[in-house]
């Protein structure tokens, strides 16, 4: 059965501020209740991109890091996302968008 992109959108969005909700009231460093919604957002994430592949052909810019990747597994992969990071400078793209 079909999961309708619109409901997995609403759901998605329901995890990121669930997400924040237990980021921003953590009391500890390993609180389980931001391991319990990471593990929903990332689910809830899954959903709604394969949602949107379903119906419409099209998928989000995003991708989810498997984290049962061995040692060897991934390597190469990892240190491209390395480079990437260093040429994106989150803070420029924010300046940009007060100007």
């Amino acid at each position: 059965m079909a999961i309708d992109p619109r409901a997995a959108l609403d759901r998605f969005i329901a995890a990121l501020e669930a997400h924040y909700a237990a980021v921003t009231s953590r009391r500890t460093d390993d609180d389980p209740q931001v391991d319990d919604a990471y593990d929903v957002l990332a689910d809830a994430f899954e959903v709604y991109d394969e949602a949107l592949l379903h119906e419409h052909g099209e998928s989000t810019p995003f991708f989810l890091e498997d984290e049962d990747l061995g040692d060897d597994e991934g390597d190469e992969d990892d240190d491209d996302l390395e480079d990437d990071e260093d040429d994106y400078d989150l803070d420029d793209h924010l300046d940009e968008d007060e100007d």
